[in-house]
């Protein structure tokens, strides 16, 4: 089995890259995990507290949750993948049924600021991106799936998503194996990244 995590910020195409590398991969070889998913259940509070929740600090994951999972799955043990709401800020009592494959994709924008994930992942890859592509793909993403409005976006991006960035997630880019500029677009870093996981793959 072989454990990769695709990190970068917010909007800077983590899911197209990784939607690219399950096109180039034996069909059902591939198993992903979101981050998104192992946030902390915020479902308690009002939803004043909820709009000052900074979603985009490490502390907000329940990384000992994650890790743990990613753990079973390598002992070839189904998990039971959270689902977490960003309208309600709550988890579903329900899951999501994963079992194990022999790749296991670890998606998320925080996965690389913990050092246990990063023990675990094989290949540690970083989606680079210009910070004014970001934002326009986090405004689009915000409005259209999380009910935001324009300003509210903007908002938070300001008092959250940039500073985060900078402080967390940018820094982690020194513990990548691999950095795709231009997210998604960059199909010869894709390739070359399809190349090295298919190299580790049972023949």
């Amino acid at each position: 089995m072989l454990i990769i995590g695709i990190a970068g910020g917010s909007g800077s195409g983590k899911s197209t890259v990784v939607k690219q590398i399950i096109k180039r991969l034996p069909k059902d070889s591939v198993a992903v995990i979101s981050q998104d998913s192992y946030y902390k259940d915020n479902g308690h509070l009002s939803p004043e507290e909820r709009s000052k929740k900074n979603f985009d600090h490490p502390s907000s994951i329940e990384f000992s949750l994650l890790n743990k999972h990613i753990d079973l799955l390598k002992d070839g043990q189904p998990i039971g993948m959270p689902i977490y709401s960003y309208l309600t800020c709550a988890r579903s009592k329900e899951s999501i049924p994963i079992t194990p494959k022999e790749v296991i994709i670890v998606e998320g924008i925080l996965i690389l600021t913990n050092p246990k994930m990063r023990e675990r992942l094989d290949i540690k890859v970083f989606v680079d991106a210009d910070a004014d592509d970001r934002l326009m793909r986090i405004i689009r993403r915000d409005i259209e799936e999380r009910g935001r409005s324009f300003t509210q976006v903007l908002d938070h991006y300001d008092d959250f998503v940039k500073p985060m960035h900078l402080q967390f997630i940018e820094p982690t880019k020194r513990y990548a194996d691999i950095i795709v500029p231009q997210g998604g677009a960059n199909h010869v870093a894709i390739d070359i990244l399809t190349s090295r996981i298919k190299m580790n793959l049972p023949k």
